[in-house]
């Protein structure tokens, strides 16, 4: 049985479950599992707490995302936990285990998908990604744009849509290049980022989702 998407594509159900990926971190080696999550429900509160701490510090800084103020835990679970999110833990189990704690060692990264228009255009689908402050450097940021790759079109998505990534984050903007996202838009002057003098630009991207490189993914495994 396929396990039920909320707030998904309209005309396109989930094309098969979502079993956990495990695979290794490109910089280290190191195993990690990226676990599909379709209700916060199942996952710890601990480790949604935690999520939620990371999230409000990257709103904080002021650099990657539009928010101008932190979420409540309430508001952050409403966003994060819309649809359908992925969360990579550094671990060789193929479930989270409620007991632990130490997920500033633990978690690694997270996005989440859903769709960016709404009806007869839900089938395009949006991201949002997050790299635990305590494990960069990891180049985890890669993995989960992989990982996503892999995901968004099983979730019956057939295209992807990145409305705002500010060309002031080259880590980010570098990985869609990599993964063969088109630059389908520029934005000049859409944002008021902390530390710059200036009003910051920003690319969109977009892919489609039912012509994927398999070679973009081929190395997602153990």
């Amino acid at each position: 049985m396929i396990s039920e998407l909320a707030n998904g594509p309209t005309f396109f159900p989930p094309l098969q479950d979502i079993e956990p990926l495990q695979f290794r971190l490109l910089g280290s080696g190191t195993t990690a599992t990226a676990f599909p999550v379709y209700s916060s429900k199942d996952v710890p509160d601990s480790l949604i707490d935690y999520m939620h701490q990371q999230f409000n510090q990257e709103v904080e800084d002021g650099l990657t995302y539009p928010f101008q103020d932190p979420m409540s835990r309430e508001e952050f679970v409403g966003y994060w936990f819309l649809s359908f999110c992925a969360i990579v833990l550094k671990t060789d189990k193929t479930d989270i285990d409620a007991s632990w704690t130490n997920w500033e060692e633990l978690l690694l990264g997270t996005f989440y998908v859903k769709p960016n228009y709404t009806g007869r255009c839900s089938h395009n689908c949006n991201a949002g990604f997050l790299v635990n402050s305590a494990q960069r450097g990891q180049k985890i940021g890669m993995r989960l744009g992989q990982v996503y790759l892999k995901w968004a079109p099983l979730l019956g998505y057939k295209n992807s849509v990145f409305n705002l990534v500010f060309v002031t984050n080259p880590a980010s903007w570098r990985i869609w290049d990599k993964l063969q996202f088109e630059r389908i838009g520029y934005l000049p002057k859409v944002a008021v980022l902390k530390g710059h003098e200036e009003l910051v630009d920003a690319i969109m991207f977009g892919k489609d989702l039912t012509k994927i490189d398999p070679k973009l993914t081929e190395d997602l495994h153990l």
